[in-house]
C-alpha cells in the first residue's frame, strides 16, 4: 500500500481519532504506523501501534469490544487520520467507559461529565 502522502513522525507514527461513524462523537486517540494502518485497510477493523508496548494493538482482541471501520479521512496536512468507526460493545476506552473524553476542564480543573 502506498502511505506516501501521508505525513509520520520521526517514530513513524501518526495521530488516529476514532469516532462514531453515525453520531459523529469523538470516541478516543490512539496512533498508528503503515503497517497497522495497512492491517486496519484490509481486515476493516481497527488496528493501532501501542506505543507503551512497542506493538501492533488490535482493538478488541481483549476485550471483544471491536471497531469496525466504516472510512478513514485524512487532514489537510496529511499527519492525522479520522476513523469513522462502528465501536462493537458500546465501550471505546480501556476504563470501560463509552469515551475516553468523559472529563473536561472547567474553571481551571479537569471534571468529570
Amino acid at each position: 500500500m502506498n502511505f506516501d502522502n501521508l505525513k509520520f513522525d520521526a517514530n513513524g507514527l501518526i495521530t488516529a481519532i476514532a469516532q462514531d461513524w453515525q453520531s459523529g462523537e469523538v470516541l478516543m486517540c490512539a496512533y498508528m504506523n503503515a503497517e497497522s494502518l495497512a492491517k486496519t485497510l484490509e481486515s476493516g477493523k481497527a488496528t493501532y501501534f501501542s506505543r507503551s508496548r512497542q506493538a501492533l494493538w488490535l482493538k478488541g482482541e481483549t476485550s471483544g469490544h471491536f471497531q469496525n471501520v466504516k472510512e478513514i479521512l485524512v487532514d489537510c496536512d496529511g499527519d492525522a487520520l479520522v476513523l469513522k468507526i462502528e465501536q462493537i460493545g458500546g465501550i471505546a476506552c480501556h476504563t470501560g467507559a463509552r469515551t475516553c473524553f468523559y472529563r473536561k476542564i472547567e474553571k481551571g480543573s479537569i471534571i468529570d461529565v
